[in-house]
C-alpha cells in the first residue's frame, strides 16, 4: 500500500489539474462551457475519422485474439479460477461500464434518432424512421463501445494478473514506448483526469434525469439546487460504501442493480407491446448485424451534415475517455478467466442486455407515438431527461416505476462512482490493490464537484463536451497498447488444455 500519496507525482499533478478545473468552472462557468464546446468541435471536426478507425480496429484485435490459440491463456496463473461468480462479473462490468448512461438514453436516444433523423431524405417519426433509430441505438451500445473498454481491462489484467506487474497504463505501453518516468507519469496522469472528467459526466447526466424522475412524480422542481442536493447525499453515499471495499459495497451493489434492471426489464416487456418488442429486437440485431461496417466507418464529409460527428463520433470519443476507469475496473474483477471468456463476456453480455433494454424501453415508447399518437419524441426533443418517465406515463403503475427507475440510476451512479474512487485510489498509489481510504475520499469529494461545476456551466451540453478533453491523445495511447500486448502475448506459452471453468 502506497502510503504517502501526496509524494506521488501522478496523485499530485492530476489532483490540482482537476482542482484547477473545479475552480475555473466554478469561477467562469460560461466560459468553461465554450471552451469545452470549442474542444470538442476541434477533435471531433478534423479526428472524428481517426475515433471511427480506431474503434473498428479494436473490434478486429480482440475478436481475433479470442478466437486465436491465445484465447487460452489465463488473466493469472494457469491454474487459477475466476474470483466471481458469472452473475456477479456480469453485474459488476455493467454497473461500472454504462448502467446509468443506458437508462437514460435507452429512450432518450431512439427517440432522438426518431424525432431528427440519422440520414438526410429519411422523413421524421415514421416507421421507416423508427426501425433506422432502433439499429443505430443498438449500433452505439453494441461491441464497438466495449470493445474501447476490453482493450484496456485486457492489457491490465493481464499485466496485474498473469505477469505481476503494477495495473497502470504506462506499464502497458513500455514495451513499445519503453522506460521513461515523464512520459510515464504523463500518461497515467491523463488516464486519472480523463476518468475524472468521464465519471462527472456520467454522474452529471444521472443527476439531471433523477431531477428530472423526481419532478415527475412529486412537486419537487428541477433546478440547480435540488442537483446539488442529489450531488451531497450521492457523495455521502459512495464515500460510505467506498469504505467498506470491493467485496462488500460494490459487490452488493452490482447484484442489486442487474437485478433491479431485470425486474424492470421484466415488467416492461410484459406491460408494454411484448410482440412488437420481440419484432423490434429481432429486427434491430439483424440491421445492427447488417449496417455493421457501413455505420462504422460512416462519415459525411461530402454534405457537411454534422449527425455522425454529433452521435457516433462523440459516442466513440466518451467511451475513449471513460475507458482508463471502465478497463481498469474491468481488469479488477476478471482475474482467473481466459482471454476467451474474458473477450466474451466484455464484448457480447453487457451489449446484448444493453440492446434487450433499448428494445423494451425504446420500443414501447416507439410504439406509443407510432399507433397511439403520444408525443413522447416532442418531449424528449425539448428536455432528454425525461424521456424515460414520459414513457411510464402510458404504463400501468407509472409512479412505482418511476420510483423504482430513479432508485435505480441512483445505485448504478454510486457503484460507478465507488468503482472510480477504488480505481482513481490504485493509479494514484503505483497500482495498489489496496489504495488508501484518504486517497479514495479525495478522488470522490473531486468527482462530485467538478459534476456541480459542469452543471453550473451549461447542463447536459457541457457535461458531454467536457468528457471529451482526454479522448484525443488516449486513442493513440490505445492503439500503442493493442501493439505492446501484441508483442507480450507473443512470448506467452500456449496452454495444451483447459480445464472446465468453475462458475
Amino acid at each position: 500500500m502506497e502510503k504517502h500519496n501526496y509524494k506521488n507525482p501522478v496523485f499530485f499533478v492530476s489532483a490540482i489539474i482537476v482542482l484547477v478545473l473545479v475552480v475555473l468552472g466554478a469561477s467562469k462557468p460560461k466560459k468553461f462551457g465554450e471552451i469545452a464546446g470549442q474542444l470538442f468541435n476541434f477533435t471531433t471536426i478534423n479526428f472524428g475519422w481517426f475515433y471511427l478507425l480506431a474503434v473498428f480496429i479494436f473490434v478486429l484485435f480482440l475478436i481475433g485474439l479470442s478466437i486465436s490459440k491465445y484465447g487460452k491463456i489465463r488473466l493469472g496463473p494457469q491454474n487459477s479460477r475466476p474470483e466471481y461468480p458469472f452473475f456477479t462479473w456480469i453485474g459488476m462490468l455493467f454497473s461500472a461500464g454504462f448502467g446509468a448512461g443506458l437508462v437514460f438514453w435507452g429512450v432518450a436516444e431512439p427517440m432522438s434518432h426518431f424525432f431528427n433523423t440519422p440520414f438526410q431524405g429519411l422523413e421524421a417519426q415514421t416507421e421507416d424512421a423508427a426501425r433506422v433509430a432502433m439499429g443505430y441505438a443498438f449500433f452505439h451500445w453494441g461491441i464497438s463501445q466495449w470493445s474501447v473498454f476490453a482493450v484496456v481491462g485486457l492489457i491490465i489484467a493481464f499485466l496485474q494478473f498473469k505477469k505481476e506487474k503494477k495495473g497502470l497504463i504506462s506499464t502497458a505501453i513500455k514495451p513499445v514506448v519503453g522506460r521513461n518516468r515523464v512520459l510515464s507519469n504523463t500518461i497515467d496522469s491523463l488516464a486519472v483526469i480523463a476518468t475524472v472528467m468521464g465519471v462527472a459526466t456520467s454522474l452529471g447526466l444521472g443527476i439531471l434525469q433523477m431531477n428530472g424522475g423526481l419532478s415527475s412524480v412529486s412537486d419537487i422542481p428541477k433546478s440547480i439546487w435540488v442537483q446539488m442536493a442529489i450531488a451531497f447525499i450521492m457523495l455521502v453515499t459512495y464515500l460510505l460504501s467506498s469504505s467498506t471495499g470491493l467485496n462488500k459495497g460494490i459487490k452488493w451493489l452490482s447484484n442489486l442493480n442487474l437485478g433491479l434492471c431485470l425486474v424492470l426489464l421484466v415488467y416492461v416487456f410484459f406491460a408494454g407491446p411484448t410482440v412488437f418488442i420481440l419484432n423490434t429486437f429481432v429486427l434491430g440485431l439483424g440491421d445492427y448485424l447488417t449496417n455493421f461496417v457501413q455505420y462504422s466507418f460512416r462519415l459525411t464529409p461530402y454534405s457537411g451534415e454534422t449527425w455522425v460527428r454529433d452521435w457516433t463520433v462523440f459516442y466513440w470519443a466518451w467511451a475513449t475517455a471513460w475507458s482508463p476507469f471502465v478497463g481498469a475496473f474491468v481488469a479488477r474483477v476478471s482475474k482467473g478467466r481466459t482471454i476467451r471468456e474474458f473477450v466474451f463476456g466484455v464484448l457480447v453480455v453487457p451489449p446484448l442486455i444493453a440492446c434487450l433494454w433499448i428494445a423494451a424501453f425504446g420500443g414501447t415508447a416507439i410504439h406509443s407515438d407510432l399507433f397511439n399518437g403520444t408525443q413522447i419524441a416532442e418531449a424528449v426533443d425539448v428536455n432528454a431527461a425525461v424521456a424515460l418517465f414520459e414513457t411510464y406515463n402510458f404504463l400501468p403503475g407509472t409512479t412505482i416505476l418511476s420510483l423504482l427507475s430513479i432508485f435505480l440510476i441512483f445505485t448504478f451512479l454510486v457503484t460507478s462512482a465507488d468503482s472510480a474512487t477504488y480505481i482513481l485510489g490504485s493509479m494514484t498509489s503505483k497500482g495498489s490493490l489496496n489504495p488508501q481510504l484518504f486517497t479514495k475520499i479525495v478522488w470522490g469529494v473531486l468527482i462530485t464537484a467538478i459534476a456541480v461545476v459542469l452543471l453550473l456551466a451549461g447542463g447536459l451540453d457541457a457535461l458531454q463536451t467536457a468528457s471529451l478533453i482526454s479522448a484525443l491523445p488516449f486513442t493513440i495511447i490505445l492503439l500503442v497498447i493493442v501493439v505492446a500486448f501484441i508483442r507480450m502475448i507473443k512470448k506467452e506459452p500456449i496452454p495444451k488444455t483447459v480445464k472446465k471453468n468453475d462458475r
